[in-house]
């Protein structure tokens, strides 16, 4: 079911070239090669992470949780509101008949 189906292709497209042939080459020992030059800076600053940015994190995380948790609060509140209205309309329709 998770496995990846691969398309077969029936008939080749475009040109097809034949396989290039190698040829075998002797190795002779030259010069050695020079030493790999040294790694090149990162091109991103690096982020440092000070106590006041912690706090700083650590608050708009905090502030986002309580801002989500307020609108779900709030949407459960309403449904709940919702239910009892409509519950308190069934109810006093089956009254009347």
């Amino acid at each position: 079911m998770f496995q990846p189906k691969i398309p077969t292709m029936p008939q080749p497209s475009g040109l097809v070239t034949p396989p290039a042939v190698v040829q075998p080459t002797t190795i002779t020992p030259g010069t050695p090669a020079p030493a790999p030059a040294a790694a090149p800076e990162p091109s991103r600053p690096v982020v440092q992470l000070t106590p006041g940015t912690a706090v700083a994190l650590v608050g708009a995380g905090t502030a986002v949780v309580l801002a989500v948790g307020t609108v779900l609060v709030s949407l459960l509140l309403a449904v709940a509101v919702c239910a009892v209205v409509v519950r308190s309309l069934i109810a006093s329709d089956a009254k009347r008949r």
